[in-house]
């Protein structure tokens, strides 16, 4: 047993070291130790790892929080089955973040309801997870944002800001066409990411339809030329994953 003075230090130092699981543990892992004959280092690194890992995982789930996900989409979760188009070892790959210790993008295209989200969300939440700062938004939600920094005379500190984050969800390219002022705005989020930090980007028009959405055909040309230049473009086929279960039953005739 940890007798009742060393107890109280350790308590005292857990305190001071702002690390509550030391408290939490450090007794129960003790007898443990002394059960299975565990040399103090082996003691000293199962307290550590308890705080440690309490630790990451709190601090994952603060990141997921603050990524603003439109819900809680896991790699784990998704059906490979319905969208058989997808690799199932580059998502894998993707999901372990290097993409974005290489500054790289990805692309998901494809129609409606075919996974492109969730795929998304899914690569964020592990990112976040890996300990990388994440934020989602739809292509207008963004510009919507770049619009009123640019009110308030911002726009290059936002931009500045936004870098800070390694990974930028940008969701539904292409749902909703852009004015001319919009479409700047929303390039130069995509240029002041180039070969610094990474977007993922999700659209349900291939790049041929990408000068109808940004209403310019040089503006559109210049960005896809950005976006794709360190990139994983993947396209999803098939029908709306979200319909599958909703198709009208056959009627039996009398």
């Amino acid at each position: 047993m940890i007798g009742p003075e060393a107890a109280s230090q350790i308590e005292y130092f857990a305190r001071a070291l702002r690390a509550p699981r030391i408290s939490e543990a450090f007794r129960r892992l003790g007898d443990q130790a002394r059960d299975a004959g565990w040399s103090h280092e082996e003691y000293l690194a199962a307290v550590l790892s308890k705080e440690v890992s309490e630790r990451e995982a709190s601090g994952a789930a603060l990141r997921i929080k603050a990524a603003r996900f439109p819900g809680f989409k896991t790699l784990e979760d998704f059906n490979f089955e319905h969208q058989p188009s997808a690799d199932r070892n580059l998502i894998a790959h993707l999901g372990m973040s290097v993409f974005l210790t290489e500054a790289k993008n990805i692309v998901l295209l494809g129609p409606p309801g075919t996974g492109k989200t969730h795929l998304a969300v899914g690569i964020g939440i592990k990112a976040a997870k890996a300990g990388h700062r994440v934020l989602f938004d739809t292509a207008t939600g963004w510009v919507t944002r770049l619009q009123e920094a640019h009110s308030r005379g911002k726009l290059a500190a936002e931009l500045t800001r936004l870098r800070r984050y390694s990974l930028l969800i940008v969701d539904e390219v292409g749902y909703i066409p852009f004015d001319q002022d919009a479409a700047n705005l929303f390039f130069q989020l995509v240029s002041s990411r180039y070969e610094h930090a990474s977007l993922i980007m999700t659209s349900n028009l291939p790049f041929s339809r990408w000068g109808d959405v940004f209403g310019d055909l040089t503006i559109a040309s210049a960005m896809i030329d950005r976006i794709v230049h360190h990139a994983d473009v993947i396209s999803l086929k098939g029908n709306s994953y979200r319909l599958k279960n909703h198709e009208p039953a056959a009627t039996t005739a009398h």
